[in-house]
Order: structure tokens, then sequence, then C-alpha cells
């Protein structure tokens, strides 16, 4: 694990895995870390893993803000340009999948393959983003906290494995409220509904079957607008690559080996 300079601000990443195997690029999502790819370690005897923390999160640094998601996607390529990485495959959850997106359309060479999860082209609305903005730099993070159970896992999750979910909730009580905050600006104004047309990659879209927040409509829309797109449901709810780790693992797989022929060759 280390860190490198991007704009005078630390990036945390992480690349552990199999050397010399293709990349795997894991984006976490809003008010998590790199560590919520836990359950996607045992994807390292098939790929090499860059976790990293996105700006505003975990040990990555936390200007005040506000960020854009060009901001976000950039740091995301200099992370890749720091490791003399020239191509990966790129998977991001939530906000993650939004960096993706972004990712696809503006720097389509470096990136062989797409998964999108639990994201959506929009999500939200500009006005709820801000208010939530609003609410944890007055208030802090626990509003924003106590609701978060029950939009990242079903209830008859939570009740099973309370110990998996517990270290989740108590990270996001004790993040930084001006990088979740400064976040929140970026979702604000984030919307590529109308430019995913142009994602060349081939793409995974996953959706959980019980996602509140970014719903299977949501992954409807994109898959029905990116042009080399398969779609799969997974019996979760907003982290599914947490609540349904094994087929989130088994899809991936599948989806990054059935479409590896024609491909140039990634990784470092």
């Amino acid at each position: 694990m280390s860190t490198i300079r991007v704009d005078q601000e630390d990036l945390f990443y992480s690349l552990s895995g199999k050397s010399g195997a293709p990349v795997l690029v894991l984006s976490n999502s809003l008010g998590t870390s790199h560590s919520m790819w836990s359950p996607q370690e045992a994807l390292g005897g098939h790929f090499q893993l860059l976790r990293y923390d996105t700006r505003g999160h975990g040990q990555s640094s936390k200007p005040t803000g506000p960020y854009s998601l060009a901001q976000l996607g950039q740091d995301a390529l200099s992370l890749l340009d720091h490791l003399g990485i020239r191509q990966a495959a790129f998977c991001g959850i939530s906000m993650g999948g939004l960096i993706g997106q972004w990712l696809g359309i503006h720097a389509p060479e470096r990136f062989t393959h797409l998964i999108l999860a639990n994201t959506a082209a929009r999500i939200g609305t500009e006005q709820g983003w801000r208010d939530r903005a609003a609410t944890v730099r007055a208030q802090g993070m626990r509003p924003v906290a106590e609701g978060a159970e029950s939009r990242w896992f079903t209830p008859e999750y939570v009740q099973a494995n309370a110990e998996a979910v517990a270290p989740l909730l108590q990270a996001l009580h004790g993040a930084d409220a001006e990088g979740y905050a400064s976040c929140c600006d970026a979702l604000a104004v984030a919307d590529l509904r109308e430019d995913i047309r142009n994602i060349e990659a081939p793409t995974l879209v996953v959706a959980g079957s019980h996602d509140p927040v970014t719903t299977p409509d949501d992954a409807d829309f994109m898959a029905d607008r990116i042009p080399r797109s398969t779609r799969i449901d997974l019996p979760a709810s907003h982290l599914s690559n947490i609540e349904a780790a094994a087929s989130f693992n088994e899809a991936l797989i599948a989806f990054l080996g059935s479409n590896r022929r024609g491909q140039t060759p990634y990784g470092v």
C-alpha cells in the first residue's frame, strides 16, 4: 500500500494479486474506501487488483471542494500513469461507477472493459445532493450514516451479517465531512445520460434487484444506450459486491474472460 501525489494531494492505493496478470481497477462508492473491496480479494488469483481511495475518502487527501467528476476521473488516470499501467479494466460501484462512465467516455484508449455496478448515468437530483452536502457540512456525518444501513443492504443481509455491516457503518460515521460533501458537489452536476452512447469498451452493467438508490431501471437505461453492454441483476441492495460477493466475483470473471478475445492485452 502506498500513495502518489496528484495536484499536490495524496492518493492512497493498493496493488495486489497475481503478478503479471491483467490489471483490474476497483473504485469505491461514496462514503466508503478501498477496503469495501475486501470480498473481491478472491479475484487476485486472476488479476492484479488496483484498489484506491477516491479523493475525499479513506487515506487519500481531503482538500476543500467542491470536486468535479472530471477531477475524480483524472485522479484515476494519474494513478495509472504513476504505476506505468497502459491499459486496465475498470470496475466502479455507485460513485465509482460514474467515474467509470466518465473514463470510458473521455479516456477510451486506457480501458479495455468497464464494470458499472449499482450506479446510474445520473444519480439522484442536483438539489438532493446540494442538500446533503449542506447537511453534512453543518451537522457532520451522523445524519447520513444513520440511514445508510437501509440504503446499502437488505434487512435480511443485515440480520445475518451484522459483523460485516458494522465496520462499514462505523467508517461512514467517522468519515471526513468535507471530503464527503465535496464528492456530493461533484455528483450534483454529474449527468452522463447523453454521453454514455459514446462508450466503446465492452461494458457489464450490474444492478442490485433490491437497490433503492440506483435501481434496475437505472441499469436498464445505461444498458440500452451503451453499445457493447451486458446487463445482469444480483440479489442485493446497493453494495452488491459485498451482499452478493460470490455472484459478483463470478460475473466479473466470466465477463472479463469472455470479452478478452480480440482486445489489446492490458496490464503493466
